[in-house]
């Protein structure tokens, strides 16, 4: 048996990774969140590996809330960037595997083809800004680090922008979205499962290194307006969506323009299929 530490494990992947966990008999999975284990704290990080034998780290856990980040700058970097310092750390100390999830958000979107992991990152907000030093020391600091990057995350779990349409199409009449934001939403069901599959190839390659960075995320390509219309078709909803532009909805972080991943890495070493953006929707929005 395997001990996988998985922090975060209250969030919306944290909770992703436990719907999975059943697949995965030989792993044993340690579930924390910050009441268990306060990763911000390097000296509670290496109290529970002293304390817990651990075979991998799954790092759930960040600090999520975009544009809150802009004026939270200190906790952003606590959460996403220091504790996965700590991690990587213990980690490497202890010989047990990290995969640190990470974001689009460490592109500009300013590109107009899908991008592979040796692109050029620039991150225009404070959240991005914060997860891409964490892909750095996660790397840096940990000889084996493996970091998967994900886009537009949603699922049966947590707050996310499937489950806030659903509840906004119950409660009005009328939607305004934004359509000139394209990017490819991902199930988080389908990068837990996608997660621990790499993880399992790890443990029965020990020789091979997988280190480095990883993109995931479901197929297709869409707009944040033809998202919610599909959510719409789905549910059967009467309410009225219209696309808008991005500055008719102002924020205070500044989103990629264009979030579209390159898979090719992931899906040739593993040998998978990832299903197509509306099969794995469709799946999501049965569970709610």
């Amino acid at each position: 048996m395997k001990n996988i530490l998985v922090t975060g494990a209250n969030g919306q992947l944290g909770q992703a990774i436990k719907s999975v966990a059943a697949r995965h008999a030989d792993f044993n999975f340690l579930y924390t969140d910050r009441e268990e284990l306060d990763i911000t704290s390097e000296d509670a990080v290496n109290a529970w590996f002293e304390a817990n034998p651990v075979d991998a780290v799954l790092n759930c856990a960040a600090y999520t809330a975009v544009d809150k980040a802009e004026t939270d700058e200190e906790l952003a970097f606590k959460l996403n960037f220091e504790a996965v310092l700590y991690l990587a750390h213990a980690s490497a100390k202890h010989n047990a595997a990290l995969i640190q999830f990470s974001t689009d958000y460490v592109f500009d979107g300013r590109g107009n083809r899908p991008y592979t992991e040796t692109d050029d990152t620039n991150p225009t907000s404070i959240y991005g800004a914060t997860k891409l030093r964490g892909e750095a020391v996660a790397i840096a600091e940990h000889p084996e680090g493996i970091v998967i990057r994900t886009s537009w995350l949603y699922s049966e779990f947590g707050q996310n922008f499937a489950k806030r349409m659903k509840e906004l199409m119950a409660e009005r009449q009328e939607l305004n979205v934004v359509f000139d934001q394209v990017g490819t939403p991902t199930y988080a069901v389908d990068l837990a499962g996608a997660a621990l599959a790499l993880l399992q190839h790890k443990f029965q390659n020990p020789d091979v290194s997988l280190a480095g960075v990883y993109h995931y995320s479901n197929e297709g390509v869409t707009s944040w307006y033809d998202f919610a219309m599909v959510i719409k078709q789905i549910l059967g909803s009467t309410c009225n969506v219209q696309p808008i532009t991005s500055d008719k909805y102002p924020t205070p972080a500044q989103r990629p323009a264009y979030s579209v991943f390159n898979k090719q890495k992931i899906k040739d070493l593993l040998g998978i299929q990832i299903p197509y953006w509306t099969d794995s929707l469709k799946v999501c929005m049965s569970k709610l």
